[in-house]
């Protein structure tokens, strides 16, 4: 990265649309793009000096936005195959046998500005978006969604149909975290900067917001996201779906309850016995 991106990302972003159809400010976006290609920038890193042990790069999440500014609508992909119409700016993104990311066919597609580590299998159909990090050994399973900007640790499992949301405004708003060795399960969904830590496990139908309390009957704790502070699942967690009647007016008169996460146990070993990947299948 050559010195004074950012600051040209920033001076760029903040000319608005007077930045279209400049060379400079394409040069600049085209820099941002590649890096986090490389996995050389992050609109989120680890930094261990931060309560939450994350940092937010806000700017790069605005050279992402900058280059949706700069691109223009055209066609793109095979005349004869897969074609889209989307920002040139962000075209899919080829790999090659170097790159050690397997690409499974059958309609799988990573955009142009994300970072997927040696290692990464990507089972069809599955996306990853712009902005977004994949580390090391990760599977993204089928119909699984990485959405922008999200960070996704080593050895994590994303089952099928899991949705990892993204975020790109307000540009200071922190991605979705998923650490080192998670297992996310099926038709799981994570969303609005949620910080899932190392280890844990989300069976199948957990979704977490901001707005979810997740109740841990471990600990017994009920851990909910701040003003200030996205929620954040422990280390270790099993998380399953759970459910809580409604105490007031009809929904307690009609004996209704409403879906939460509920956090049964830590892992041991029954638990890894039981999330063993077959390596074969990489």
């Amino acid at each position: 990265m050559q010195d004074g991106l950012e600051e040209r990302i920033e001076m760029w972003f903040a000319k608005g649309a007077e930045a279209v159809g400049d060379e400079r400010a394409m040069a600049a976006f085209l820099e941002l793009r590649e890096g986090l290609e490389r996995g050389a920038l992050r609109a989120a890193e680890p930094d261990a000096s931060l309560p939450l042990g994350w940092r937010v790069n806000a700017w790069v999440k605005r050279g992402i936005l900058l280059g949706f500014r700069l691109g223009q609508m055209t066609e793109m992909g095979a005349v004869d195959g897969l074609s889209y119409v989307d920002k040139a700016t962000y075209p899919a993104r080829r790999f090659a046998v170097k790159d050690g990311v397997r690409v499974v066919p059958g309609g799988s597609s990573v955009r142009a500005g994300a970072y997927l580590a040696k290692g990464v299998v990507m089972m069809p159909p599955a996306y990853v978006n712009v902005g977004a990090y994949v580390d090391e050994g990760t599977m993204v399973d089928s119909h699984a969604l990485v959405g922008s900007c999200a960070q996704i640790g080593k050895r994590v499992h994303l089952s099928a149909a899991a949705q990892i949301g993204g975020v790109l405004e307000p540009v200071n708003a922190s991605p979705v975290v998923i650490e080192d060795d998670c297992l996310v399960g099926g038709n799981t969904g994570v969303y609005e900067g949620t910080i899932v830590r190392m280890g844990a496990v989300l069976a199948a139908g957990v979704v977490l917001t901001r707005g979810t309390p997740v109740y841990d009957i471990v600990r017994g704790e009920v851990y909910r996201a701040t003003a200030d502070r996205p929620l954040v699942i422990p280390g270790g967690a099993v998380v399953v779906p759970g459910s809580r009647p409604i105490s007031q007016g009809k929904g307690a008169a009609w004996q209704l309850s409403v879906a939460t996460p509920v956090v049964v146990k830590y892992r041991d070993e029954k638990t890894e016995a039981s999330l063993e990947l077959e390596d074969l299948l990489r």
